[in-house]
């Protein structure tokens, strides 16, 4: 069974993403979004509707409102720590804690699984630190994901955004977004082992 759940968008804020995504049928982060009759539906896990409506309503639907207000720039090809994005240094500790700590911890042991996983939500690998993935998580809007392997000290990991990335959405924003694609490169990565498990 397929779950679609309604996202709370006005009118005005669904002309505009179809304006911005060049699309009605907007693929983010493993979801299809109708940017027409403004429902969402996960790709990864038709059964979890419960997190489906969290992500749906307390996250993604206030992030896709605020980025539809945003003004597009150009990349800058500048990538930038989260500490370095406008008053990113006040959220910095927590946003470690919720998207980069998670990241080592689920991919520390199997870092050729981030590429793959990245791989799912459209993103590209890179050739930065031990294994690294470009995603891009809203059109101009990349996020690169770094991984640092080590025997002696274990994974350590980086999430950086494209210095114009604030031009699009508020740190506080830019911040619930890399929360938002970790959790969804981890559900990815399940993905990824359960297709090989079957094969």
């Amino acid at each position: 069974m397929v779950y679609v759940i309604p996202l709370n968008l006005d009118k005005q804020t669904l002309t505009r993403l179809r304006h911005l995504t060049g699309t009605v049928h907007y693929q983010f982060l493993g979801f299809t979004i109708n940017l027409e009759d403004c429902a969402i539906i996960d790709n990864f896990n038709s059964s979890a509707q419960n997190l489906t409506d969290v992500l749906a309503v307390r996250l993604i639907a206030p992030l896709l409102s605020h980025y539809a207000m945003g003004k597009p720039s150009p990349l800058t090809g500048r990538l930038i720590k989260f500490k370095d994005l406008p008053g990113g240094y006040a959220y910095e500790g927590a946003f470690i804690n919720r998207a980069v700590k998670p990241l080592e911890w689920v991919f520390g042991d199997s870092p050729a699984l981030l590429s793959d996983a990245a791989e799912l939500l459209g993103g590209r690998r890179m050739s930065l630190g031990d294994v690294s993935a470009e995603i891009s998580v809203l059109r101009y809007l990349p996020l690169t994901f770094i991984l640092y392997v080590s025997d002696e000290f274990g994974a350590s990991a980086n999430i950086l955004y494209d210095e114009s990335a604030a031009s699009f959405l508020p740190t506080e924003d830019l911040a619930v977004l890399g929360e938002l694609t970790v959790l969804r490169i981890i559900a990815a990565k399940e993905m990824v082992l359960k297709k090989r498990f079957l094969f």
